[in-house]
């Protein structure tokens, strides 16, 4: 019996470049989340890319935050998004993470939301709402899909723009 080659090429720097910028160069995203009745659930999210981590801004009375308060597993979804042509024939990561909510009354929220604004000026019209809330995205590990026949496994480490050369 023949075994079949895997699909999973091994990572390397191209591989890596692609995937952060990737990261780098999006604004949103789509976050899937575990609701309580165990089935998961998809909506997009504002995003920041925080060199290893993703940023998120949620309200509390959204139920991807609610789900994630009881459950912080999610995964996240970037890609560049298409003109013409197959929009499967473009790259995309697929990063799986645990959400971490950041304190409200926080020296690091505080940082966060100068940021966050910088990037998403518009939020400034309910960042100051009390529900809502920053969730640092700690990425456990990606999917590139660097297009037809270009799969790679990544680990954080290969997220982070100061990564070291193989």
């Amino acid at each position: 019996m023949q075994e079949t080659a895997s699909p999973i090429r091994p990572t390397d720097d191209a591989a890596r470049d692609l995937a952060r910028r990737l990261l780098h160069q999006v604004r949103t995203a789509a976050l899937a989340t575990v609701s309580a009745d165990g089935f998961p659930n998809a909506t997009r999210i504002a995003f920041l890319d925080m060199n290893g981590a993703g940023l998120t801004l949620v309200s509390s009375l959204s139920a991807h935050a609610q789900a994630i308060m009881a459950d912080p597993r999610c995964a996240v979804l970037v890609g560049e998004l298409p003109g013409k042509g197959d929009p499967l024939a473009g790259p995309r990561l697929s990063l799986r993470a645990l959400a971490h909510q950041v304190p409200r009354d926080s020296e690091d929220h505080r940082h966060l939301e100068s940021l966050w604004l910088a990037a998403h000026p518009k939020a400034r019209l309910y960042a100051g709402f009390a529900d809502f809330h920053f969730l640092r995205l700690e990425w456990r590990d990606a999917s590139l899909n660097g297009g037809f026949g270009k799969a790679f496994e990544l680990v954080p480490a290969d997220l982070h723009q100061g990564h070291a050369k193989d």
